[in-house]
């Protein structure tokens, strides 16, 4: 039945996890290097800790997997290297996905993300 149910799932769904995977290996780093040149680090944290909480709807947890992926993978339309450019095509990318879910970024997503940039 397990089999059954899998083979039901969309292309995106079977994707999910890897790219949850990569995001959680890749964030802390990415976001480290990314914190002077991104105004809203605290918001990026935050939206982080939302697609990390099990009660995040499924749609707000895909737009934020996949805002934080293209933020943490290499491949990019403007490669990060790029000293003054090179984080502008990520803020675009997450500027849409947090303002697509706002609604789900709770205070204890931002309070967490505040406690994790003190301590970093």
């Amino acid at each position: 039945m397990a089999a059954n149910s899998r083979s039901r799932q969309t292309g995106a769904e079977q994707d999910d996890p890897v790219r949850e995977a990569d995001v959680r290996e890749k964030f802390w780093r990415t976001a480290r290097k990314a914190a002077r040149h991104v105004p809203f680090m605290d918001e990026v944290v935050a939206a982080y800790y939302c697609a990390l909480d099990s009660n995040t709807p499924f749609r707000a947890k895909a737009v934020l997997f996949a805002a934080l992926g293209y933020f943490v993978l290499p491949a990019d339309t403007i490669p990060d290297v790029i000293f003054g450019l090179g984080f502008t095509d990520d803020m675009a990318v997450l500027t849409a996905a947090i303002a697509s879910v706002r609604a789900h970024i709770t205070p204890a997503h931002r309070l967490a993300a505040r406690q994790a940039l003190e301590q970093s």
